[in-house]
């Protein structure tokens, strides 16, 4: 990611609010049940950045935007619910990523307190797929959240649909 796009991200995240009522419904209308539970702990931030990253996927692939390719943009970031991070503690763990190395994540999750907050945080794409397999999610959903911060020669699903993916998510 971009810092251009780390900053957008920032800013857009300071505005409180989930998505409208409409697209949360659309939302919810692409997802399984386990999927919808998931999405219901999802903070009101996550769940609007992730409609709008499902509505890019949708406008780019067109037809071929299947239920699971939709659950995958709208359940990406599901990981992050388990570090109970806001904002501010979300750039600093992003920060401390960059300073550290992600693989200090490990670490930071033995540990407690913020710390592991911000180790659960950095290994949220893990911790969404493991979510999203014990919730019954479609093997393309769970395996998008757990790739979609992987370099793209390290993805495993379609290569167009991954490519849609992650695009719409770094607009």
């Amino acid at each position: 990611m971009t810092a251009t796009h780390l900053v957008k991200r920032f800013v857009v995240s300071l505005w409180p609010l989930g998505p409208r009522r409409s697209e949360d419904d659309w939302a919810t209308s692409h997802l399984l049940e386990g999927e919808i539970a998931l999405w219901g702990r999802m903070s009101r931030q996550d769940r609007r950045h992730s409609a709008a990253v499902a509505r890019r996927v949708e406008r780019h692939l067109g037809e071929t935007a299947t239920r699971p390719v939709i659950a995958a943009a709208l359940m990406h970031d599901v990981g992050k619910v388990d570090s109970h991070l806001g904002t501010f503690l979300r750039v600093v763990a992003t920060l401390s990523a960059e300073v550290a190395g992600r693989e200090t994540a490990e670490l930071w999750v033995r540990s407690s307190g913020v710390t592991r907050r911000i180790g659960l945080y950095l290994k949220h794409p893990e911790i969404g797929g493991d979510l999203l397999d014990m919730a019954g999610a479609d093997p393309l959903t769970s395996t998008w959240a757990r790739e979609h911060h992987l370099p793209p020669d390290q993805w495993s699903i379609d290569p167009e649909v991954a490519a849609a993916l992650s695009a719409a998510d770094d607009d």
